[in-house]
């Protein structure tokens, strides 16, 4: 089976399992999303979800954020790791947004991964969950981790994994398939306790395949 032939069954078991991916961080606008996904670094969806609910009560634009003094954002967003350096970015980031974009999110890679605080994956969670842009793929720990272990890609380097699977993928599905992994790595392949006689995508998977061949 080759890679392709691999990544195509592996979108047909998940498409069939969890339909319509959506994407676990609430939010109420670009902005917002924007915000949540930079909280997300080093951070679980949950955890941000807890923090924004609060946070996006004073916080619905970047003029509310640039309202605020690094100290308050400090407060807000405490308990999601790193947060000094998450406050300075979102504060530098509003005032980004107003001098270059009128307050408006960009909508264009070369713009976003300008804005502090945003790399590639931010950038492509943007654009797939706000306009439905497909310019790359989100590698986050999951998508690293189960692309690895399905035998579509060796390497732990993100942006490696994001320009092989580019290459095995067909664009339109690049979205989908970065949440369908996330969706699958949190219900059965779960780090250091996956549940692989359970998961359905077992077989087209080259750890399962490795792992029952031992036996």
């Amino acid at each position: 089976m080759t890679k392709k032939e691999r990544a195509k069954k592996v979108l047909e078991i998940l498409r069939n399992k969890f339909k319509k991916p959506k994407i676990a961080l609430n939010y109420d606008n670009e902005y917002q999303l924007l915000v949540a996904v930079i909280l997300s670094a080093q951070c679980t969806d949950a955890r941000v979800n807890i923090i924004t609910k609060e946070l996006f009560k004073v916080v619905k634009t970047p003029a509310d954020m640039r309202a605020l003094t690094q100290k308050e954002i400090e407060t807000y967003i405490k308990s999601a790791g790193f947060y000094k350096n998450k406050a300075k970015n979102l504060k530098l980031n509003a005032e980004q947004l107003l001098v270059k974009y009128n307050d408006k999110v960009p909508n264009k890679m070369e713009e976003l991964v300008e804005l502090a605080g945003v790399g590639r994956k931010t950038a492509n969670v943007i654009l797939g969950d706000i306009w439905g842009i497909s310019e790359g793929i989100v590698v986050d720990t999951h998508v690293r981790r189960l692309s690895n272990l399905i035998g579509l890609v060796d390497t732990e380097n993100p942006e490696i994994i994001e320009r092989e699977l580019m290459k095995i993928l067909p664009k339109k599905d690049w979205y989908e398939y970065s949440h369908f992994l996330i969706l699958q790595g949190r219900d059965k392949c779960i780090a250091r306790r996956p549940k692989c006689e359970e998961c359905e995508i077992s077989g087209v998977c080259k750890h399962y395949e490795k792992s029952t061949k031992k036996r």
